[in-house]
């Protein structure tokens, strides 16, 4: 449990720190939300790239790792689509809700992966984000739809975002670099690296930013739901299927990491622009983060991860 205590404390000192930055409103202005694009476009892109154009991706069970991370995914976000009618929400409530079950944290996945395995579990992480993040997004916003909340104009914006988004197009572009065996030559594979590095620190930091203690009394039974669900029943799912899957060491780690992550900072964008429930999302973003501060440790000690 040390070792694992050891391995996440720094990550949720940086959110903390970021948290009380956001707090202070230092810097103060359009820093932090521009300091979020630069990591979203352009650092975290390129710490995915560097990682996947080079990794040696033979030693990751891909059909494994896609069958229990989404296998859950699409277990749960199912489930909560079936259940609408009982939870009597409201068609933006609900696609808050299915956002909070659906989505993770990007930044302390991959973190929290290199932090329990090094380079070995960063490329895990790195397949693992090439699987979700197109998954995730494309359930998302066809649960947008199917709510009844955007028109076609914000239908189309939402799919030229899907087609656009830095993350999906960053994963792909490292995959077909390490396929065709170019990967990254001279000093390109140094530099990218380099902007990778920087892309986790910010990143946690941003998370903390991005925190809203005061949306949580707006959260309600939705908010706790989505807790649930996403802490506590995702992780259970996750870990079962990888061990039916065969998974075991760092391979089931980040399976277990991934599916017990909180929701991601983004989902309040998205909410706002596809006409779900902002502010619960946000209670569900900040309560979830801090949730996840008790339960993943623990999670990872259960799996025997540390």
């Amino acid at each position: 449990m040390s070792d694992i205590i050891s391995a996440l404390g720094p990550l949720f000192l940086l959110i903390l720190l970021g948290a009380l930055l956001g707090w202070a409103r230092f810097p103060d202005g359009p820093f932090w939300p521009q300091l979020e694009r630069f990591i979203y476009y352009l650092l975290f892109p390129a710490m995915l790239v560097s990682t996947l154009a080079t990794a040696n991706v033979d030693q990751v069970p891909v059909w494994r790792l896609a069958i229990a991370l989404l296998g859950t995914m699409v277990a749960m976000g199912s489930a909560i689509w079936l259940l609408r009618r009982r939870l009597a929400l409201t068609p933006a409530a609900m696609t808050s809700l299915f956002q909070g079950v659906v989505r993770f944290n990007t930044y302390v996945g991959v973190a929290g992966a290199a932090a329990l395995h090094g380079s070995s579990g960063a490329t895990i992480a790195a397949v693992a984000v090439a699987l979700m993040v197109p998954t995730a997004n494309l359930l998302c916003v066809l649960t947008f739809i199917a709510a009844g909340t955007l028109g076609r104009a914000s239908l189309a914006r939402s799919a030229l975002a899907l087609a656009r988004n830095p993350l999906i197009l960053a994963c792909l572009g490292g995959i077909l670099l390490n396929v065709s065996g170019i990967g990254l030559p001279g000093w390109s594979h140094a530099a990218v690296a380099l902007l990778g590095d920087a892309a986790l620190p910010l990143g946690l930091v941003a998370v903390g930013v991005a925190l809203r203690p005061q949306a949580l009394w707006r959260g309600g039974r939705a908010f706790w739901l989505s807790s649930a669900i996403k802490l506590l029943i995702s992780p259970l799912l996750a870990l079962a299927l990888a061990w039916l899957c065969g998974l075991d060491g760092s391979a089931r780690d980040v399976v277990l990491l991934f599916a017990a992550l909180p929701t991601a900072t983004s989902a309040y964008i998205l909410a706002r622009q596809l006409g779900g429930d902002a502010e619960l999302m946000a209670a569900i973003i900040t309560g979830q983060t801090l949730l996840a501060i008790l339960t993943l440790p623990l999670w990872l000690r259960l799996a025997g991860g540390g």
